[in-house]
């Protein structure tokens, strides 16, 4: 590694390589710190529509046509009584290409993005830990790095960009991160080999299937070669109080109690660890500050109930790219300037925010919500394939606020100066 590089992006996932590559496209020299070594095992596979452009933008999109990855083209929701949805097909409301996305193993596909970035000019290296972000005063100046059992390095930069995801680097450090008090929950996840999938057209749905008891939810994500993606997502009392701690078997039990998806199970057999996930909803108060910028989620995160947080990781990647290189071409590297995307993209994740209250609203329906009002429906389908930057998309909630308590729409703080407590006596690089 060289000594200094104008920006540095910690963490190598989506985010992290969108923003890297966009940088790299506009000439800037960036260095991406990837902590682990890929493949490596990663949830958050399946895709909104939406994720066309930003992996246009940074030349993946034949690499995704070409690829083995299950196309999606539908999302389905099954209640808790086990009554099924009609298929929201996206091209019906929506006729064009982007319209059909994947359902991918995010091991290959992390793998594609950061060599994506390699042959885009990025310096990225895998198995680079980042100790912490170096400041002078407010303003973040670079990295602290361990390759492995080597000792450390400090890099310098001009802004440093946490794509840490869940880790959330910076915003613990700063202690900007603020959970979602209303959306408190946790999954519990395994991938399984030889679920009954659906075919043609369907073979790659998403369905989202109600628990009977419990304000919670099954996701099934059918995967290349016969694989499944199986989750359960509650509230964590109902998942891990009064029971063992024994994950594998609460996934289990869960499975036998939900008729929809059990039926899909009979002969499947896990082919992957179990994992659980708690606490996931969460936003930073800001997105930027001196020297330093937040995106993917590092900066945020909603229930996975709708797919999005690939499509969010891409679209804030992206933008943080080209607020960080007008900012280097002013020579402002400013919270302010650093920042300027933020507004404009959290009103977007908003609308994600408020579709997912309305999910959990056991006085709504979408099926009530379709009849009573079929104008809405291409709206409504436009917040599910992430056109959430389009204004008419967003009309879709006047509507549904007279059936459903949405919640009040967030704001950022002002992206002023912070400054980082000095708990491990850190020193500037």
């Amino acid at each position: 590694m060289k000594e200094s590089y104008e920006v540095i992006v910690i963490g190598g996932g989506p985010a992290g390589a969108t923003c890297a590559t966009v940088l790299a496209q506009h000439g800037r020299d960036v260095l991406l710190l990837e902590r682990d070594t890929f493949p490596r095992f990663k949830i958050g596979e399946s895709f909104m529509p939406m994720t066309y452009w930003p992996l246009k933008r940074i030349g993946m999109l034949e690499q995704m046509k070409r690829s083995h990855f299950v196309k999606k083209r539908s999302v389905q929701f099954v209640s808790a009584s086990g009554k099924e949805s009609q298929p929201f097909y996206f091209e019906q409301t929506h006729p064009h290409e982007s319209s059909t996305t994947w359902q991918v193993l995010r091991s290959e596909f992390d793998e594609l993005m950061i060599e994506n970035a390699r042959d885009k000019g990025v310096d990225a290296r895998e198995g680079h830990a980042v100790n912490d972000v170096l400041f002078d005063g407010a303003r973040a100046v670079g990295a602290r790095v361990k390759r492995g059992a080597a000792s450390t390095v400090e890099v310098a930069a001009r802004v440093v960009v946490d794509a840490t995801g869940t880790s959330a680097m910076l915003s613990r450090k700063l202690d900007i991160r603020r959970p979602d008090p209303m959306l408190r929950k946790a999954s519990i996840f395994a991938h399984y080999k030889d679920a009954k999938c659906d075919t043609g057209i369907d073979e790659g749905a998403t369905i989202i299937m109600h628990l009977e008891n419990a304000k919670g939810w099954f996701w099934f994500i059918p995967l290349p070669d016969g694989v499944a993606s199986i989750g359960v997502v509650a509230e964590p009392e109902y998942l891990f109080q009064g029971r063992k701690r024994d994950p594998a078997k609460t996934l289990d039990e869960e499975i036998e109690r939900c008729p929809r998806i059990a039926e899909r199970m009979k002969g499947a057999t896990r082919s992957s660890d179990v994992y659980v996930l708690k606490d996931f909803s969460y936003t930073a108060t800001q997105c930027a500050g001196d020297g330093w910028v937040l995106i993917g989620d590092a900066f945020g995160f909603l229930d996975p109930v709708y797919s999005s947080g690939v499509f969010l990781a891409l679209e804030s990647g992206q933008r943080a790219a080209d607020a960080i290189h007008a900012a280097l071409e002013s020579g402002d590297v400013s919270g302010k300037a650093l920042g300027v995307w933020g507004e404009a993209f959290y009103e977007g994740m908003q609308a994600v925010r408020k579709l997912v209250y309305a999910y959990y609203d056991d006085n709504f329906s979408f099926g009530k919500f379709m009849r009573a009002h079929p104008e809405q429906v291409k709206n409504l389908v436009g917040v599910l394939i992430g056109d959430i930057y389009t204004p008419e998309t967003m009309d879709v909630f006047e509507p549904m606020s007279k059936m459903s308590d949405l919640p009040q729409p967030l704001r950022l703080g002002e992206a002023g100066p912070i400054v980082p407590p000095d708990r491990s006596g850190t020193q500037s690089a």
